[in-house]
């Protein structure tokens, strides 16, 4: 999918899952985001893995390769053509014989502040600074093009409609934002003739669908693994804090 500049023609670079994963989860008027940065950091992690699984860039490794079973292994360490992705190429081959989980999580780090500042740039989002009590900075990025995300929305809608995923980039992301449990947040259920209720058991469908490749799927579920520990971890240190 083409990215529309304001004021131009389409741009030729296509936009990442990770790019579209961030737009739905960012709220279009306040900027801030539908669930903690953490979480969001993992997920866009993933969201990196899953997008250099389906250009088979990396795969789940068989049996009888270079490194363990079930370990990731890089199958083209050649350039990809978007900066991002190669920044994550590069990581991901660094850690290749690792756990996915691990590297999802080594994939999320750095990555908001970037995919942020390139949807600024293209003139999707709008950055606004300020102070929280008039002390701490603050970044905030509400949408100031929309026409790219309401057409995500739009292929999402039809996908949680039919209960069925209309091609893998959508797959990807209503896995990603099931995992993250924010798919009633991000989707209006009214909208597609569901209760929430029946639109995350849509999500849940779909993202356990058959749509996706061993990688893709091992992606997903090593994000999800990494989440439940990062949630599970929040609690322990909330739960310490308590007398």
């Amino acid at each position: 999918m083409a990215l529309l500049v304001p004021g131009g023609g389409a741009d030729d670079r296509s936009m990442l899952i990770a790019e579209d994963l961030l737009l739905l989860l960012t709220d279009d008027d306040s900027g801030k985001l539908a669930a903690s940065t953490t979480l969001v950091d993992i997920a866009l992690g993933g969201a990196l893995l899953v997008e250099l699984a389906l250009t088979e860039r990396v795969d789940v490794a068989g049996p009888d390769e270079r490194v363990p079973q079930g370990r990731l292994v890089v199958r083209d360490a050649g350039p990809t053509g978007d900066e991002v992705l190669d920044e994550a190429l590069t990581r991901a081959a660094s850690k290749e014989g690792k756990k996915p989980q691990g590297v999802v999580t080594a994939l999320g780090k750095g990555a908001r502040g970037r995919l942020y500042e390139r949807l600024a740039a293209s003139g999707i989002l709008r950055a606004e600074e300020g102070r929280v009590l008039g002390l701490f900075p603050t970044h905030h990025w509400p949408t100031q093009d929309a026409g790219h995300e309401a057409a995500v929305r739009a292929a999402l809608d039809t996908a949680l409609k039919n209960r069925a995923a209309t091609d893998p980039r959508t797959g990807a992301l209503i896995a990603l934002l099931s995992a993250l449990n924010v798919v009633h947040e991000v989707v209006d259920p009214g909208a597609v003739g569901l209760s929430k209720r029946e639109l995350n058991a849509s999500a849940s469908r779909i993202a356990e669908g058959d749509w996706a490749a061993s990688a893709v799927r091992s992606a997903i579920d090593s994000m999800m693994a990494a989440i439940i520990a990062a949630s599970a971890s929040a609690v322990v240190v909330t739960g310490s804090g308590v007398s």
